[in-house]
C-alpha cells in the first residue's frame, strides 16, 4: 500500500508516520508538509508545500496512492472561527479533492476528535467546524473514514506544537497505565491510530466513523512490525 500523510510533524502525525514506516504492508510513504520531518527511511519521500488551500502545483505527484492519512490540525484555543475553519475545514477538503481527482479509489482517513458534532448544534465552535468537515468528506467519497479519538498518548520523545497540550501530556503520562485500565475505550496512542488507519484503508472498518474503542480494535488487528 502506498500512503500519503499530511501533518506528519505534529504529535499525532509523528506516531502515524512511525506506524507506516514500521509496517511491512506499507511500501511507500509520501509526506506533504511545510517543514521537513527530520526522518530518513528508504520508503519515505517528502514534498514541501506552502499553500494547503491549493495543491495544483503538486497534483501530479499525488497520483497513484492508495490512502491518505490526514493528521494536520490545530487547537481552537485563542483562534477565531474563520482562522480555525481555514485549517480544519478548507485544508482537508482541498487535500481530499486533489487526491481523489488523482486517485478516485483512494481511502481518505481524517483525524477528527471525540465530541465532534455533525448536526451543527454544538455551542463549541471546534465541534461544529469538525462536524461540517466530516459531513463534507463523507459526501465526497465512499472511502472517507472519520477517526474520533479522545485521549491520545504520543509517541515517546515527541511533543505537541501546542504548548498546553505538551504540559497536559506530561502531567497525564504517569497516569496512562491507570487510565488505560479504567477507560480502555477512551485512551489510544498516536501509533495505534496509525495502525488503525492502515487496517481501515486496506480492509475497511465496520462503519465510517471510528471512536476510540473502534480505533483500538482496528489497531489490534494490525500489530506493528518490529
Amino acid at each position: 500500500m502506498r500512503t500519503i500523510i499530511f501533518g506528519a510533524t505534529g504529535m499525532v502525525g509523528q506516531g502515524v508516520l512511525d506506524a507506516c514506516l514500521r509496517d511491512d504492508g506499507v511500501t511507500d510513504v509520501l509526506v506533504v508538509g511545510r517543514t521537513p520531518t527530520g526522518r530518513t527511511h528508504p520508503k519515505l519521500h517528502e514534498i514541501h508545500h506552502g499553500d494547503f488551500t491549493d495543491l495544483t502545483a503538486i497534483q501530479e505527484q499525488l497520483a497513484g496512492y492508495d490512502a491518505c492519512f490526514y493528521c494536520l490540525g490545530v487547537s481552537a484555543a485563542g483562534r477565531s472561527e474563520a482562522d480555525y475553519r481555514t485549517v480544519s475545514h478548507d485544508y482537508p477538503l482541498a487535500a481530499a479533492r486533489a487526491l481523489l481527482t488523482a486517485s478516485p479509489d483512494l481511502a481518505f482517513c481524517y483525524v477528527s476528535g471525540a465530541g465532534t458534532d455533525p448536526t451543527g448544534r454544538s455551542r463549541m465552535m471546534w465541534a461544529r467546524v469538525k462536524g461540517e468537515t466530516e459531513n463534507a468528506l463523507l459526501e465526497l467519497s465512499p472511502r472517507a473514514y472519520m477517526f474520533r479519538p479522545a485521549l491520545i498518548t504520543p509517541l515517546p520523545g515527541t511533543t505537541s506544537k501546542t504548548p498546553w497540550y505538551t504540559l497536559l501530556y506530561r502531567i497525564l503520562a504517569p497516569l496512562n497505565p491507570l487510565l488505560r485500565r479504567l477507560a480502555p475505550r477512551h485512551v489510544t496512542s498516536s501509533t495505534q491510530l496509525g495502525q488503525a488507519m492502515i487496517r481501515t484503508a486496506q480492509d475497511g472498518p465496520p462503519g465510517r466513523v471510528l471512536a476510540t474503542g473502534d480505533i483500538n480494535e482496528a489497531a489490534a488487528a494490525r500489530p506493528q512490525s518490529p
